[in-house]
């Protein structure tokens, strides 16, 4: 099988930002701890292939609510893949579990944004059965699948992203 990406952590400044946009409960000192215990993200057996993302907290959405996680992962991907970000099938079954955008696609040129290509997912609570979805610190709950792309023959994209989430349109 073809090695074509690495996962790393960002770096704790960026982690504690984002993670304070998304968490403002948390004092520094306590955002440092959960971002030390941070865990890269690993597929669960040999013929899995997705890479299991960890929640970096505990957390409780009720129905019809969202929250934003920032995992303090980025990917380093080869050229000519991506990284697709799915719910687990489990939680999609169980709670109607949903990502805001559908599925997330993660550019191998997301690894230089300004982010330094942060990885956040923004999860909704889409039950029509009124159950809350709670999840312990370090519970898997999306999961990164390794696509390859092509381009057209007359490709002639020149851009560069400097950007995180959305800059590609701008």
């Amino acid at each position: 099988m073809e090695k074509i990406a690495k996962f790393e952590k960002v770096t704790k400044e960026q982690f504690i930002n984002d993670f304070k946009e998304c968490f403002n409960e948390y004092k520094e000192e306590e955002i440092e701890e959960i971002y030390n215990n941070i865990k890269l993200p690993q597929r669960a057996t040999k013929g899995s292939a997705g890479y299991d993302f960890y929640l970096p907290v505990a957390i409780k959405v009720n129905p019809k609510d969202t929250v934003k996680i920032p995992t303090g992962i980025r990917v380093n991907i080869s050229d000519g893949w991506f990284l697709s970000i799915f719910p687990r099938s489990g939680l999609g079954f169980k709670y109607r579990m949903q990502l805001n955008n559908t599925v997330g696609i993660i550019d191998a040129d997301y690894y230089g944004a300004k982010n330094e290509g942060h990885i956040q997912c923004k999860i909704t609570n889409d039950s029509n059965e009124n159950k809350v979805i709670e999840l312990k610190q370090g519970d898997a709950f999306v999961q990164g699948i390794f696509m390859p792309f092509g381009i057209t023959i007359d490709d002639n994209a020149t851009e560069e992203r400097t950007g995180g989430f959305g800059s590609t349109s701008k």
